[in-house]
C-alpha cells in the first residue's frame, strides 16, 4: 500500500522502521517540528525524523495541521491509500481524516475503549493495572472514539516502569499492524464500535503527578514511582533539598515496637537502597536523583549523605 506515516517519539520510529522494510511504499513522513530539549535547550529532532532521514524519506513538520490549505494539497497530492498514526501528538481535521482510500489508522497503546488520551501507559501503571494492550483503530474526530480494527493483550508485571511497558507494547505493534493492513486491503477488516460507556480517559502527564505522598500506600506509592519513569520521575524531599525516586520495591517488613509515621527511615539495607514506612506498608528505594546530581543506587546516596534510620521525607 502507498502510506503516509505520522509520529514522533521512539514507539513509532521502531513501527516506521519496520514499514520500511515491508512492501509498503512510504510517501511520506510527517513529524513534529523540531524543539529545544535537555538542560541545554539544543534544538532535537524527534526520533522519527532521524529515521526518515537516514533513509532518505520526504519529511514533512508542520506546526499545525488544521487549516493548512498547503500541508492538505501536499498529501492529497501524494494520492494514498491509508494515513498511519502513531504518537503524532497533533489531532488531525475530518478533511485529513477522509483523504486516503482506506482512511487513517492509529496505534493506540491500551485496551481502547479504556485510556483514551495523551497517556495511557502512564496512567495505567498508576492505577496499578495488571494488563493492558494495543489497539489498532480507524481514526475518526473524536479523541480515540474511531472503530476498533485489531486488538492484543499484555499483562504487566509490578516493577515494569513506564520504558519497560512502552517496550513490551510496541514489540507486538508491528505483528499486529501488519494484519489489520492484510484485512483492510483484502477488505476483510471488522470494524467494531467502541463502548463508550466503558470509556476511561488518560490525560497529558503534569509535573505534580510525580509528587510522591508518604501518606499513600506503598503500593500507590510504588506505581507512581514507576509510572513517572521518564518525566517527570516521582520526587520528595530529603533535608530540604529535591529528590528524585526512579526505583522502588514494595517491602514486606516485620518491625517490633509499633507504627512509625508516613515517611519515616526504618532501615537501611547494604548495597541495595532505605526502606520507608508510608501510610500503608513499606517501600524500599532502589534508585535516586539528588538535586543537581546523576542517578545513583539508593545505597550509594545513603553513603554519601550519611542517611539515617528514624529520619523523615515530607509529606
Amino acid at each position: 500500500m502507498r502510506i503516509i506515516f505520522m509520529g514522533t517519539p521512539e514507539s513509532a520510529a521502531k513501527v516506521l522502521d519496520n514499514l520500511i522494510s515491508s512492501q509498503h511504499e512510504i510517501l511520506c513522513v510527517v513529524t513534529q517540528p523540531d524543539r529545544p530539549k535537555g538542560r541545554g535547550q539544543k534544538i532535537t529532532s524527534s526520533p522519527v525524523k532521524e529515521l526518515a532521514l537516514k533513509h532518505a524519506l520526504p519529511i514533512e513538520q508542520p506546526e499545525k495541521v488544521k487549516s493548512n490549505p498547503v500541508f492538505f494539497s501536499l498529501l492529497k497530492s501524494l494520492n494514498p491509500d491509508i494515513i498511519i498514526v502513531v504518537a503524532y501528538g497533533k489531532i488531525l481535521p475530518k478533511e485529513i481524516l477522509d483523504l486516503p482510500k482506506f482512511g487513517c489508522v492509529n496505534i493506540h497503546a491500551s485496551l481502547l475503549p479504556k485510556y483514551r488520551g495523551a497517556a495511557p501507559i502512564q496512567w495505567t501503571l498508576l492505577n496499578g493495572e495488571k494488563e493492558t494492550g494495543l489497539t489498532i483503530m480507524k481514526l475518526n474526530e473524536g479523541l480515540d472514539t474511531g472503530d476498533i480494527i485489531k486488538q492484543e493483550k499484555v499483562f504487566i508485571d509490578e516493577d515494569d516502569t513506564t520504558p519497560v511497558l512502552t517496550e513490551k507494547l510496541f514489540k507486538r505493534a508491528d505483528n499486529l499492524l501488519h494484519k489489520a493492513l492484510v484485512e483492510i486491503e483484502s477488505g476483510k477488516a471488522k470494524f467494531i464500535k467502541q463502548n463508550d460507556s466503558e470509556a476511561s480517559y488518560a490525560s497529558l502527564i503534569t509535573k505534580e503527578l510525580g509528587e510522591i505522598d508518604w501518606k499513600k500506600s506503598a503500593l500507590e506509592i510504588h506505581n507512581r514511582i514507576r509510572a513517572m519513569v521518564p518525566w517527570p520521575v516521582a520526587q520528595t524531599y530529603y533535608k530540604e533539598k529535591l529528590l528524585k525516586i526512579w526505583g522502588s520495591k514494595i517491602h514486606v517488613l516485620d518491625l517490633v515496637g509499633g507504627s512509625n509515621l508516613p515517611g519515616t527511615i526504618v532501615e537501611i539495607v547494604k548495597n541495595i537502597g532505605f526502606i520507608v514506612a508510608t501510610g500503608n506498608g513499606h517501600l524500599l528505594i532502589t534508585e535516586v536523583q539528588a538535586e543537581g546530581k546523576k542517578r545513583m543506587p539508593a545505597y550509594n546516596f545513603v553513603i554519601g549523605h550519611d542517611v539515617k534510620i528514624a529520619e523523615t521525607l515530607p509529606n
